[in-house]
Protein backbone atom coordinates (compact mmCIF):
# COMPACT_ATOMS: atom_id res chain seq x y z
CA UNK A 1 0.00 0.00 0.00
CA UNK A 2 1.25 3.42 -0.93
CA UNK A 3 0.53 6.09 1.69
CA UNK A 4 0.71 9.69 0.48
CA UNK A 5 0.11 12.94 2.36
CA UNK A 6 -1.72 15.54 0.28
CA UNK A 7 -3.24 18.92 1.03
CA UNK A 8 -6.55 20.31 -0.22
CA UNK A 9 -6.33 20.93 -3.95
CA UNK A 10 -3.48 18.48 -4.56
CA UNK A 11 -3.93 15.56 -6.94
CA UNK A 12 -2.82 11.93 -7.10
CA UNK A 13 -2.60 10.43 -10.60
CA UNK A 14 -3.10 6.72 -11.33
CA UNK A 15 -1.95 5.76 -14.81
CA UNK A 16 -2.84 8.17 -17.59
CA UNK A 17 -6.58 8.30 -16.98
CA UNK A 18 -7.38 8.50 -13.26
CA UNK A 19 -6.95 11.55 -11.04
CA UNK A 20 -7.88 11.77 -7.37
CA UNK A 21 -8.10 15.27 -5.92
CA UNK A 22 -8.33 16.17 -2.24
CA UNK A 23 -11.38 18.44 -2.19
CA UNK A 24 -11.86 19.13 1.51
CA UNK A 25 -10.88 18.06 5.01
CA UNK A 26 -13.07 18.64 8.04
CA UNK A 27 -13.13 17.09 11.52
CA UNK A 28 -10.86 14.22 10.50
CA UNK A 29 -12.78 13.42 7.29
CA UNK A 30 -11.30 13.79 3.83
CA UNK A 31 -13.40 14.40 0.71
CA UNK A 32 -11.96 13.23 -2.60
CA UNK A 33 -12.95 13.94 -6.16
CA UNK A 34 -12.30 11.10 -8.61
CA UNK A 35 -11.88 11.81 -12.31
CA UNK A 36 -11.86 8.58 -14.32
CA UNK A 37 -13.11 7.40 -17.70
CA UNK A 38 -16.75 6.25 -17.70
CA UNK A 39 -15.61 2.70 -18.50
CA UNK A 40 -13.80 2.54 -15.13
CA UNK A 41 -16.24 1.78 -12.28
CA UNK A 42 -15.57 3.84 -9.14
CA UNK A 43 -17.35 2.83 -5.92
CA UNK A 44 -16.88 3.15 -2.18
CA UNK A 45 -15.71 -0.19 -0.74
CA UNK A 46 -19.05 -0.99 0.95
CA UNK A 47 -20.97 -0.33 -2.28
CA UNK A 48 -18.53 -2.42 -4.32
CA UNK A 49 -18.88 -5.27 -1.82
CA UNK A 50 -22.69 -5.12 -2.14
CA UNK A 51 -22.48 -5.18 -5.94
CA UNK A 52 -20.18 -8.22 -5.84
CA UNK A 53 -22.47 -10.05 -3.38
CA UNK A 54 -25.51 -9.43 -5.58
CA UNK A 55 -23.63 -10.67 -8.65
CA UNK A 56 -22.59 -13.83 -6.77
CA UNK A 57 -26.21 -14.47 -5.69
CA UNK A 58 -27.42 -14.12 -9.28
CA UNK A 59 -24.73 -16.56 -10.46
CA UNK A 60 -25.89 -19.26 -8.00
Amino acid sequence: MLVIAREVGEVITIGDDIRIKVVDTHNGLVRFGVDAPRKVPVHRAEVYRRIKEQAERKAD
